[in-house]
Parts: structure tokens; sequence; C-alpha cells
């Protein structure tokens, strides 16, 4: 069960003393914990949720070089973003992949359409070539590329490529954490900091596992605050004084069924002129974002955010049937956390970028990590790693790489075995993607394990969970290695079920109930219990969960 290995590590957590605790398990966190065991330092990573469970997984799923920024002039961030989105994709080929974005340039936009072009021209310089060209496109062509477009207005199309995860971003931050666990990092999720105080040459982090409420304190000699939009609030709780903090912009999307068949990403520019993004998230399509300023990193969808969400979507797409609240699967909602200096006026918020800074005082021996996002994780650890050396801590293995799927070698030896089994000929799986394919990007070397499952016990091969590309092979192995401890866990980070599967379907899922007593044991029927009763109200009008 999944509790076996949390409960593990909430001991080890009690009872050494480590390198560096990490308190946060967001991305940031997640890259943190992951480069810094891999270099041989004892590390310690918690968070107050699950692992993944606030920003980090209501992103919208792209790994991109920040086109949008070359509006403002910051090419220097865009340079290094496009850097950073080329060695995510190389680094994770199964995962980060291109796809392309089709944009439409309306009457009246703020620039000619030929110059916007010019600017996907130069976006690909900065990329290094690494991605397919840009085009243009009239009218007319626009309309033949995807017949989806309402053309009405359109001037022209610009066609561009950037990146995507083909999986869910908190299934992407896991991979990180997973990677700490393997170099011997102590990780539990649900186990909140509620402050931290220097006690000799070291930190005593006071922490309370929150599913029964017992307090122990954790001993490091490096903290690092990796807290995400909560970093100020933590940073008050140690008397940490920045010279960063946070602005807060809520960003929020709409999963509805798909209404594209064409893999590809419409790019449109909103009724005030924000950028608004039709994607693909596997059999569905996510609609969004707004760019909302708040106050509160605890925020949710209002029903403006929906209206404004369905409107511009009617308004942009060709559609036989206009999209209402009823066909609203799901939603997703958080917080950019914008880094800015000082205390000074914010009323330039809206111009924010998502650059990370990253603020040390090295007499506490304490970094608090501000910003950032998904395409720039690698150079966040790395640039962690090289502080925490500076703080005076040897890294045994210092530039050890610590990111990246398994060497191609491994790969095609993974898939060897797979065809000489037959596995992609095992179920009968309606998705168009191979299994042995999904079995690699989702698990890399652990895949393996999948194979000797199967061979073990052919049933291993059944699809436990109707609607989910999930099989009994895949349940199991997630129960012992990835710490679910909520069913929310699972459903909504580890997968994206939650996000592609209507709730009535779930609800009327006998496997759902299997899939909770290996998680969960002899405690599955009131974990299961405890997800529903914990679900969000349907909003009136909406079938979103």
């Amino acid at each position: 069960m999944s509790s076996r290995l949390r409960n593990t590590n909430i001991a080890r957590l009690k009872s050494q003393t480590f390198d560096v605790c990490i308190i946060g398990a967001g991305i940031n966190g997640a890259v943190c914990a992951a480069a810094l065991s891999a270099q041989g330092l004892k590390v310690a990573l918690i968070d107050k949720g699950d692992f993944g469970g606030f920003t980090s997984s209501h992103s919208s799923n792209l790994a991109w070089g920040g086109i949008k920024y070359m509006e403002t002039g910051e090419f220097g961030l865009v340079w290094k973003l496009c850097k950073s989105r080329n060695q995510l994709s190389s680094s994770y080929p199964s995962t980060v992949k291109e796809i392309r974005f089709l944009t439409t340039v309306e009457k009246g936009f703020r620039m000619p359409a030929f110059f916007v072009y010019l600017g996907t021209l130069v976006y690909w310089l900065f990329g290094r070539f690494a991605t397919r060209a840009p085009a243009m496109y009239s009218q007319d062509k626009l309309k033949h590329r995807e017949p989806l477009i309402e053309t009405e207005d359109a001037v022209a199309g610009i066609e561009y490529s950037d990146c995507y995860l083909h999986d869910n971003d908190a299934r992407f931050v896991w991979g990180f954490v997973r990677k700490a666990l393997d170099y011997g990092a102590a990780a539990a999720n649900y186990v909140r900091s509620t402050g931290a105080r220097r006690d000799g040459e070291g930190w005593t982090v006071s922490a309370r596992e929150e599913i029964s409420g017992l307090e122990f304190d954790i001993r490091a000699k490096v903290l690092i605050n990796a807290c995400g939009p909560y970093v100020d609030q933590h940073n008050a709780l140690t008397g940490q004084d920045t010279q960063h903090r946070h602005l807060f912009s809520k960003g929020i999307h709409l999963v509805v069924d798909r209404v594209m068949e064409r893999k590809r990403i419409l790019a449109f520019f909103a009724s005030d002129g924000r950028l608004f993004f039709v994607m693909p998230m596997g059999p569905k399509t996510c609609i969004g974002t707004t760019d909302t300023r708040v106050d509160d990193p605890e925020t949710g969808v209002t029903d403006e955010d929906r209206d404004f969400v369905l409107a511009n979507a009617n308004e942009l797409l060709d559609l036989t049937t206009p999209l209402t609240r009823d066909d609203i699967i799901a939603e997703r909602c958080g917080v950019r956390p914008l880094a800015v200096e000082g205390h000074g006026s914010d009323s330039d918020w809206i111009a924010l970028s998502r650059k990370h800074a990253i603020d040390v005082n090295e007499a506490d021996r304490h970094i608090s990590i501000f910003g950032g996002k998904l395409t720039d994780c690698i150079n966040v650890g790395d640039e962690v790693a090289d502080i925490v050396e500076s703080l005076g801590l040897e890294l045994p293995f210092a530039g050890r790489q610590w990111y990246g799927e398994p060497d191609e070698a491994t790969r095609d030896e993974f898939m060897h075995q797979a065809k000489l089994m037959g596995l992609d000929d095992m179920t009968d799986d309606s998705s168009s993607e191979l299994l042995s394919t999904r079995f690699w990007r989702r698990y890399g070397a652990d895949a393996f394990e999948m194979l000797e499952s199967i061979r073990a016990n052919p049933e291993n091969a059944e699809r436990m969970l109707k609607d989910a590309e999930y099989l009994k092979c895949e349940i199991e192995h997630t129960g012992r290695r990835e710490m679910i401890t909520r069913l929310e866990d699972f459903l909504r980070r580890r997968s994206k079920i939650s996000l592609v599967v209507r709730e009535e379907s779930l609800r009327e899922a006998p496997g759902l109930l299997k899939a909770c007593r290996v998680f969960f044991g002899d405690d599955a029927e009131r974990k299961l219990d405890e997800y529903w009763a914990t679900r969000p109200p349907k909003q009136p009008g909406s079938q979103a969960s």
C-alpha cells in the first residue's frame, strides 16, 4: 500500500539530520530535491498538501519559450527560456513534445499581421531552429488549415511551434520527486511546516503530519523555502527579510469534450487582448486562460471566469453548437506567483514575466525561491545546487546529471521486450497511442515492472477503470511507488483522470473501489467516501466537478 513508503519517509524525517530541508514540493521544490540528492546530499522534502498540488497542477501544460514576452522587449528572457525549452525537450523526448500553435490575427489588432509573423521568425531564431519553421496563411488558407476557426474577422493566420506536456503538469513534477526518492531523499506529502528556527549551526523545522495531526521536528543545515505562492508567508514565520516578494495572477481553464480533431493548439487574442488557448488534453479540449489580479493564493473559479472563457470560445470558434456551462467536465484554477523587487508600486503587474528569483541569506543558510515556471525548472535545480555548495556544503557527486529520461539503449531494450511479448495487442484500449509508448512515457525504466507483472499474470493487462487508460498493473505500481495518500492524489495529479472523465462516470465505475483497495487496503471505502465528500458542489447549469 502507498502508506508504507510514506510512513517510512516520515520516520526518517523524525530521526535523521539532513543537509537540506526543502519546504514545498511544487516544481521548484521537486527539482531542488532531485538535483541535491543526486549530487550526494541528504535531503528532506515536505509539502502541506500533495506533491505538485497547487500552482504546479494548474498550468497550461506548456513548456514554451515565452513568445508573449517579446512584445514587452524581454528578449534576454525569451532567449534563455527557449534554451530551457529545448533542453527539456531533448531530455524528456517522450513527455515534452513539439506542437504547432495556430494563431489568428483579427482586424483592428494592435499590430499588422506581417509584423506578428516577423516576431515568430525571430522567436524561431531564438529557439536555435530546434522546431519547425513558422508559416503565414491568408484568411482563406487559414480556414482550410483549421475549419474550427471563425475567420470572418480574421486578417491572417500564423503558425509556429512550441512544446507541451503529453501528460499533466503535476505528473511531470512527480517525476522529479520520484528521482529524489530514488537518490535517497526523505519526502512526504501532507506534512506542513508550522515554522522554523535557527538551532546552533542549523535549522529545526516544526512539522505537523496533516492526516493524524502528529507534530515533530526536522533538523537540517540549510533551509530552502520553495513554497510557491506561500513563500512570503513562510518567510514571515522564520523572520527572513528578502529582496523579492510575490504578486498573484489567477488563471483558469475549462475542460470540455473534444472540439477539434487535429492535434494542435489554437491561439487567439481574447476580447480584452490577452492570449487565449484552445488545447488538446488527451481525449478532451482545455480552454483558457484568464489573467486576473488577486491578493490571496486561495482562489476559485467564478461565474464571471466561466462566462469569459465560454464567450470567447464561442466567438473565436466556428462551433456547430455553442459551448455552455453544461459542457464543462472539469475546471483548473491556480495563481501564478510573480516575483517583484521591493515593496513599491505594483500597478504594472500585468506586464510581469514568470522569471524566477532566488534570495539567499548566507548567515542563516536560508534560500527563498520566487516565481518561476516549468520551462525553466532545470536551471532552478542547477542554480540552487551551486548556491548550496557556496554555503559550505560539499556536494560529493557534484555535476552529476539529475534529470532526463533513461538512455536510448534502455528504451530500445524495453521496446524490444514489449514487442516480443505482444504488449500492444493485449488490450482493447481505444487510445491511438501504443501501450508500450504510454508505459515508457509514464514510468521510464520502471516500465519493465509492468512487463514482468503481465508475464506473471496476463490479467494484469486488463483495464481497471472504465474510460481511463490505466491497467491493473499500473494501479498496483502506483500503489507501491507513488505515495497516494488521498484518492485525489491519483485521480488529479499522478494522472489526469478527474480532468477528462465526467464525475458521473467515475461514480459508476466499480474499478474505482478496486483501485482504492490497492492504494489503501482495509481503509478503501472510507478513503473513497472522503473523496466524494470533499468534491466541490456543482455550479448551477454546469456539470463541472
